[in-house]
């Protein structure tokens, strides 16, 4: 069964984009190759359980298995040593991703406490786009009385055909994630 956001890409987003845009490809218009979960946990240099409840709640979240990463250089500061587990991340990619982006749009980014839509802005040097979270609780697979700490995570949308900043916005808008005014 195709995700009903890839459905809505190839049927309505590519036509609508070559025809705004004058392109000859529907290949130049932007489209998403990947979403990256990431969620550095801090404290997990302290209390390693945390961590571990991190990277499950991650994996219930998307659906896979999250992996654990290593810190790659030590900061005294932080009092990190080098090769301390600290964060981890799910990267999805073809239905998987689509499913999560419907359901994040859709479910997810509404149960954000005074909602009033994500930063238009948070595109990096590549035209990917990036949102942090302050709480995972807003996904409905997180049982709330199971949850150990609250806890952020960073999502990346990883675009390709991404020249544009403005076409990557406006196929993000088209797609249905809820920009600010």
């Amino acid at each position: 069964m195709v995700p009903r956001i890839k459905e809505l890409h190839q049927k309505t987003i590519i036509p609508e984009m070559m025809k705004k845009y004058n392109l000859k490809n529907k290949n130049q218009v932007p489209v998403l190759d990947k979403i990256v979960l990431n969620c550095g946990v801090g404290e997990a240099k302290e209390n390693p359980k945390l961590l571990t409840a991190a990277a499950e709640e991650l994996s219930i979240i998307t659906g896979q298995k999250a992996v654990i990463l290593k810190a790659k250089k030590a900061i005294s500061n932080f009092k990190i040593k080098k090769g301390i587990p600290i964060a981890c991340k799910v990267t999805l990619r073809e239905n998987r991703m689509w499913e999560f982006f419907d359901r994040f749009v859709n479910i997810a980014l509404p149960r954000v406490r005074d909602f009033k839509g994500v930063n238009p802005d948070s595109f990096d040097r590549f035209n990917h786009y990036t949102i942090g979270l302050k709480e995972q609780i807003i996904f409905p697979e997180i049982d709330y009385d199971k949850v150990e700490k609250i806890h952020g995570m960073d999502i990346t949308f990883v675009v390709k055909n991404n020249k544009n900043k403005e076409w990557v916005r406006e196929f993000l808008t088209m797609a249905g994630m809820p920009f600010k005014k």
